[in-house]
């Protein structure tokens, strides 16, 4: 009768961590699919950023060359402004 208790009881221990370990392939198999998920999300977020980075790099290099096309536009005003003093100081003499 004791061998028997003593196979009960392993047979008992047995089927309890089978028990736990299915609750464990179970619990890890929803933390891989919520992780999944979450790179999923990320990759997505960062897509979403890097067509965000190459838009706002557009933006500056529109942004620049209009400033270049401005400054030499001032620059060539300044350039008249100077040929008309000029000539109005030599029509003043």
């Amino acid at each position: 009768m004791e061998i028997t208790a003593s196979g009960m009881e392993k047979f008992a221990h047995l089927v309890d961590k089978l028990h736990r370990s299915v609750a464990l392939c179970e619990s890890l198999r929803q933390e891989k699919s919520h992780l999944e998920a979450g790179l999923r999300d990320a990759q997505l977020e960062l897509a979403a950023e890097k067509t965000e980075k190459e838009k706002l790099l557009s933006q500056v290099e529109a942004l620049l060359k209009d400033r270049e096309a401005i400054r030499l536009k001032v620059e060539n005003m300044m350039d008249t402004i100077t040929m008309l003093e000029i000539e109005a100081d030599s029509v003043r003499k």
